[in-house]
């Protein structure tokens, strides 16, 4: 496999329609090569409450030195007050999906 320095970044969103909004304009941004969505069940602590939520997950998939750009991007366009924007290397994988991921993220 060949290394990249790509990451996967991870947020969440309230509903698909938003979740779905901002997965378009990263990609349309070219941030990331592509987002992921899936329904998840939260469980957090929230100004000292206790909460359960259904949410809306969204990986990207983007090259490492997009990672601070891709955050600041989710945090500007983001409904919730401290959105999750979480980061982690991807340490293998197909070196032609890696290489796609490169490609599409080029400027």
């Amino acid at each position: 496999m060949t290394n990249h320095a790509l990451i996967v970044v991870t947020t969440t969103h309230d509903t698909e329609v938003r979740a779905q909004a901002l997965a378009s304009a990263v990609v349309r941004e070219r941030l990331a090569a592509c987002a992921q969505l899936y329904p998840v069940g939260s469980v957090y602590r929230w100004d000292g409450e206790l909460r359960t939520e259904s949410e809306w997950r969204i990986d990207f998939k983007t090259r490492a030195e997009l990672g601070d750009r891709l955050a600041e991007f989710i945090a500007e366009h983001h409904t919730y007050d401290t959105p999750e924007i979480v980061g982690v290397p991807v340490v293998t994988g197909s070196a032609a999906y890696l290489d796609w991921v490169n490609a599409a993220t080029a400027h």
